[in-house]
Formats: structure tokens, C-alpha cells, sequence
């Protein structure tokens, strides 16, 4: 039997907040219904932050409502703060993230806070969680470089995820943000990683902005790591990065899985169908090798 990959589709959230147009609730909740569709299980639906500061994630509740009734797909919000736990709450959600970084520049531009200071917001929310049962995911930005101090040493990754292992999260999340590592770079993170914590608890989450991501997933499951975050269409960056693209694209990690014998659950033809759709909603061209590839065929 084939070895299980696990995706988290992250294009509702990290992808849609970053795209300049925001969609109305009725097109994003279209848009996970194409996702849900086409095979994916593990889905981030939004975001509960002031629409203020992120017009793309308004009314993340509210879509959060109008989910289908399913037990085998897992939704989450992510959730900065206790305010947005409890919104969080309110609509029913049994899984949410928080998020912080490696790096003490990106944290202080990204959250406008020390790293210190983001586990002490964590720490209501972690309480709340473990009270109503609510999982709890964690997100580590800058694990390889920052574009404000650098290279990251993998020592102070692996310090700020076990800290957010420590702390009740199930799983951690690292992310490699402005897109600018290498496979060497990636291996030496995961080791130093793998040294105190069990592949089990740690995903990856890869930019593409130098052509890397597929490169460094490739690496990542060499050092047995078997959860990764993407993102359908490559849609999103990072709005703190500048030059960052998108996070890597759904349909090529699908693509390098599935030809390494890897099973994800996927249906292949509802994933391109759905690809397409969100392209033609954001009316741009997909960022995704495999898709463009895919449809040129069809085409042909």
C-alpha cells in the first residue's frame, strides 16, 4: 500500500489574502467546494483578523457557517489573538493556527511584536483550546532566510517550533516564506529539527519565488517529512517579502507526489477542474507548472 502524504490547502486563506482582489463570500465558499470536491481533506477557510488590515479575509466567520456538514474534512481558521479564537469558537470551528517566526525583524513587521511577546498572545489561546477541545496548528515563518536579517540559523528554528510544540500545538508548520533556500539549506533545518521532535508533528510550507519549492519538498521527504501546506493555483506570497511569489501550487506538489508513488487522496480532473476556476474568478493566469502544462495539452 502506498505511503500517505498529507496536503493542507492553504489557497482560501494564505492564498486569497495576498491576491490584490478580494472575493465575495459566495465565490470563496465556491471555491472550497471545488476543493473539497476534487479530494482534499485538510483545508484552511480563512482568516479571523480585522477586515481593516486584511479587506481579503472579511467575514471568514461567516463563510465558516455556510461549510458543508462533513466529518471528513478538517476546516480551520487561522486565529492571531484570543478575540479571534473566540470567533473562531462561535462558529463551531474545531481547528485553528496561530502563527509567528524565526526571525525577530519579520515577527516585529509581520504581528508587531517580539517573538516573546507572540507566544504570550498564544498563551490564552492555548488555554481556551485545550478547554473546549479545540486542535490547535502552528505556523514558523523565516525558518531559512528573512528579508530583513538574513540567513536564519536552523538552532533558533528548532528553538520557536519545539516552543510551539511545548505549548499544545499538534502540529508545526515551517515555513520557508521569501522563497530563497536550497535543498542543503532546507536539509540542515530539518535536521536540527528531527533532532528533538518527531517528523509526525512538522509540515512544510514552501515559496516558489526562485523556482525552489518542488526542489525543496523533494528534500523534505527525504528526510521523512510527509505534511505539506500549498496552495491551488500557486496562488498568494507574502506581503511582507518583497519579490515573494506565490506559495507553491497544489497541482505541482500533487504531481511530484503522485509519481513518486505517493497517495494523497486527489482526484486529478476535479483538482485541474477547480484550478481553473479560481484562475478564471481572479481572471489571471495560474502560477502552477503542471496545470498550465496540463491544459495545453488538452488543448493541443
Amino acid at each position: 500500500m502506498s505511503e500517505f502524504v498529507k496536503i493542507v490547502e492553504v489557497g482560501p486563506r494564505d492564498g486569497l489574502q495576498n491576491e490584490k482582489q478580494a472575493l465575495t463570500v459566495e465565490q470563496r465558499l465556491n471555491f472550497i467546494n471545488d476543493l473539497i470536491n476534487a479530494g482534499l481533506k485538510s483545508i484552511e477557510v480563512g482568516s479571523c483578523v480585522s477586515a481593516k488590515w486584511v479587506p481579503q479575509m472579511a467575514q471568514s466567520d461567516e463563510l465558516f457557517k455556510l461549510l458543508p456538514q462533513t466529518t471528513d474534512v478538517q476546516f480551520s481558521l487561522l486565529t492571531p489573538n484570543i478575540k479571534g479564537f473566540e470567533t473562531a469558537q462561535a462558529v463551531g470551528c474545531k481547528e485553528v493556527a496561530v502563527f509567528t517566526a524565526a526571525s525577530e525583524s519579520f515577527t516585529r513587521k509581520n504581528i508587531n511584536c517580539s517573538i516573546d511577546e507572540s507566544f504570550e498572545k498564544f498563551s490564552d489561546v492555548m488555554a481556551a483550546a485545550k478547554a473546549h477541545n479545540i486542535r490547535v496548528r502552528g505556523y514558523v515563518s523565516c525558518i531559512v532566510d528573512c528579508p530583513y536579517e538574513g540567513a536564519i540559523a536552523p538552532e533558533q528554528v528548532v528553538k520557536v517550533v519545539k516552543r510551539l510544540y511545548d505549548i499544545g500545538c499538534y502540529e508545526v508548520s515551517l515555513g520557508e516564506t521569501i522563497g530563497t533556500a536550497t535543498p542543503d539549506r532546507v536539509q540542515k533545518v530539518w535536521q536540527a529539527c528531527l533532532a528533538e521532535l518527531d517528523s509526525k508533528v512538522l509540515a512544510g510550507h514552501f515559496h516558489n519565488t526562485y523556482g525552489m519549492a518542488i526542489a525543496n519538498i523533494y528534500q523534505s521527504l527525504q528526510q521523512g517529512i510527509r505534511v505539506f501546506d500549498s496552495s491551488l493555483a500557486g496562488l498568494g506570497g507574502c506581503p511582507y517579502a518583497k519579490g515573494a511569489s506565490g506559495n507553491v501550487s497544489t497541482e505541482d506538489l500533487f504531481y511530484l507526489l503522485s509519481h513518486m508513488g505517493f497517495e494523497t487522496g486527489i482526484d486529478l480532473e476535479k483538482l485541474m477542474q477547480a484550478s481553473q476556476n479560481i484562475s478564471n474568478v481572479l481572471n489571471r493566469k495560474s502560477l502552477s507548472n503542471y496545470a498550465n502544462a496540463y491544459w495545453q495539452t488538452k488543448c493541443a
